[in-house]
């Protein structure tokens, strides 16, 4: 399905092809950016919103298909190039976290069909022996996704793979076909939570600009960035 730039994504994950890495520069800086602990509420948010244009752009680089087309110049006629499947494009924002991130994704993709799904996972219960949390889901609303359509599933941490699983059900059952392309999108992930949902589903391709070293006890990612979603709303 990456038939763009063979070194764009890359890292499979334990001989997986379906996990990549973002390598650029730019997105690299921005989540070092975002990384430090000085990094506050207004910084923190605008750089989720310039991560995922970056990631955006990768996306349209990486992985989507150009045409041939006619252009007429002030000065005469030639052939240009134009990204295909731009009308077709369906960004599901797992709320709260993912707002920033999905702003910054609707610049590269002004035209894209949006969901949002409200899920998240129940700390007090903690993890159970698969290292998986109990999750709830309050909110779903998904537009109808169709076979020509490239899905892009934006949360900004990919953890235990738990949330991200459930969300993955619900954009399923949704789907009347299946779509041309299925991404999930983090900006860190826990090489635990990308084998958890590479092997729930295995035609998902994985995309993250880092995979980090491990899982804590208690299920955050390390060496991470916190708590995506109150550093960016000042809830704490």
């Amino acid at each position: 399905m990456m038939m763009g730039n063979p070194g764009l994504f890359k890292m499979p994950i334990e001989d997986r092809d379906n996990a990549y890495l973002i390598t650029h520069a730019l997105a690299k800086d921005t989540l070092s950016q975002l990384r430090d602990t000085e990094t506050a509420q207004v910084a923190f948010r605008k750089g989720l919103v310039k991560l995922g244009r970056i990631c955006g752009y990768e996306i349209i680089d990486g992985a989507m298909e150009t045409e041939y087309a006619h252009v007429e110049t002030p000065l005469t006629e030639t052939t240009g190039e134009r990204v295909s499947g731009l009308d077709n494009i369906v960004i599901v924002n797992v709320l709260r976290a993912a707002t920033p991130f999905v702003e910054g994704l609707l610049k590269a993709f002004p035209r894209a069909k949006q969901g949002v799904i409200s899920a998240g996972r129940d700390e007090a219960a903690g993890m159970d022996q698969n290292g998986m949390f109990p999750i709830t889901i309050d909110y779903v609303k998904l537009p109808e996704i169709t076979a020509e359509d490239t899905v892009v599933v934006a949360d900004p941490m990919l953890a235990t793979g738990s949330t991200m699983c459930a969300v993955l059900e619900h954009v399923n059952s949704a789907a009347e076909n299946v779509p041309k392309d299925l991404f999930v999108l983090s900006a860190v992930s826990a090489p635990e939570g990308l084998l958890h949902v590479g092997s729930e589903f295995p035609n998902v391709d994985l995309l993250t600009v880092a995979i980090d070293d491990y899982l804590d006890d208690d299920g955050y990612i390390v060496p991470g960035l916190g708590d995506a979603g109150d550093r960016a709303f000042r809830t704490v």
